[in-house]
């Protein structure tokens, strides 16, 4: 074999083991402490202070999020269903000045099944649901927490006074921008508007009107 031919090889090799290294550190950059802060945003901020403080404990849960759900794809809606789903936010939102508690339940289920719709585990699973849900929707993902938590702590028997209405005002004003996030039709319509005028800021502006007449 002539030099020049072994010459090659090694370059050859050589930019191989250059390539492996450089995904092996992006790889390892998503899933590391910056990554993860990047990745998930406030998410990040509120596992870290549910782990009272222990960033490491928040970043193994975080990491494990991503690599069970990180290669999920989402799905797309057809029209027709986009549209019933809409329609029924808007229900949720009338309701709300007469009966905020039942809204926010119709909200939990709302979110839940256009998720599923989505492509996301099933709504039967909230917690595999949600944990999906924060690493590709880490910005909006704490509304439906929020919801949730509204509905779970009546059923536990928790007073309904805990949860007054102003606080379940807030948490359907924070899951609207995830449910607009899961009906648009690029995923990420209420990052940059849909267009539609039924979603992002507009609609939330007239919700909060609403809500405010009803308390």
């Amino acid at each position: 074999m002539s030099t020049g031919v072994i010459i090659v090889l090694i370059v050859i090799v050589v930019g191989v083991v250059a390539a492996a290294a450089a995904l092996a550190l992006r790889a390892r950059g998503a899933t590391g402490g910056s990554g993860l802060k990047r990745r998930f945003g406030p998410e990040y901020d509120r596992t870290v202070a549910r782990h009272d403080g222990d960033a490491k404990a928040a970043e193994q849960e975080l990491g494990a999020r991503v690599q069970e759900h990180g290669s999920l794809h989402e799905q797309p809606l057809e029209p027709a269903a986009r549209e019933q789903f809409q329609a029924r936010w808007a229900a949720a939102q009338e309701l709300f000045v007469d009966s905020p508690r039942q809204a926010v339940s119709d909200v939990d289920q709302l979110l839940g099944e256009v998720a599923g719709a989505r492509g996301f585990p099933d709504v039967a699973e909230y917690d595999k649901q949600f944990d999906a849900l924060s690493v590709h929707h880490a910005d909006h993902v704490h509304g439906y927490r929020r919801v949730h938590r509204v509905v779970t702590t009546r059923t536990n028997g928790t007073p309904e006074s805990q949860a007054g209405t102003e606080e379940m005002r807030e948490a359907m004003l924070e899951a609207r921008a995830l449910f607009d996030d899961l009906v648009s039709d690029d995923s990420r319509g209420s990052r940059h508007g849909n267009g539609d005028g039924r979603g992002g800021r507009h609609s939330i502006g007239s919700f909060n009107k609403q809500a405010l007449k009803g308390s």
